[in-house]
């Protein structure tokens, strides 16, 4: 089954010839379709939608939960850091650096960002620490002490 296809209804520049279009550039097509998704994505919700969401690991141990968050770029006044009951956000913004020539591509991400995870148990919200090295912001979360697994020893 063939399916339609609609072409690009940009014009062809001086430098494009017919033989130039006949080739098929496949990372062309993902650039238009990125550009196209990326359009309808903020023009569709008004521009309600101005944050992504950086990758993120949570890592649990017996006495914690563990998140590292990739945030390159990032100075520690840049991020705010928040814990309600069992929620974690991490929010803040990567600034675009002053440029001196011309930007010819650009693939980093700029901008507002937030990031959240409700933990799975109890927290001791008053250990909470942060530290942001070489990129990684890495959040340490105890776990309260009644959360915490114990051994318990069989007697008799």
């Amino acid at each position: 089954m063939t399916l339609p296809v609609r072409s690009s209804s940009r014009p062809l520049s001086s430098r494009e010839s017919s033989r130039d279009v006949a080739t098929w550039d496949p990372f062309r097509e993902l650039e238009d379709l990125y550009e196209r998704v990326n359009r309808l994505w903020t023009e569709g919700f008004g521009g309600a939608v101005d944050r992504w969401s950086p990758l993120a690991d949570v890592e649990e141990t017996e006495d914690a939960w563990s998140v590292e968050i990739e945030l390159p770029g990032v100075t520690r006044d840049d991020v705010d850091i928040e814990l309600s009951d069992r929620r974690l956000t991490v929010a803040g913004e990567v600034k675009q650096r002053e440029r001196t020539g011309i930007l010819r591509r650009t693939n980093r991400r700029v901008g507002r960002f937030s990031y959240s995870v409700t933990l799975p148990g109890d927290v001791d919200a008053e250990h909470v620490t942060a530290t942001l090295s070489d990129g990684v912001l890495t959040v340490r979360v105890p776990k309260a002490e009644q959360a915490r697994p114990r051994r318990i020893a069989i007697t008799g």
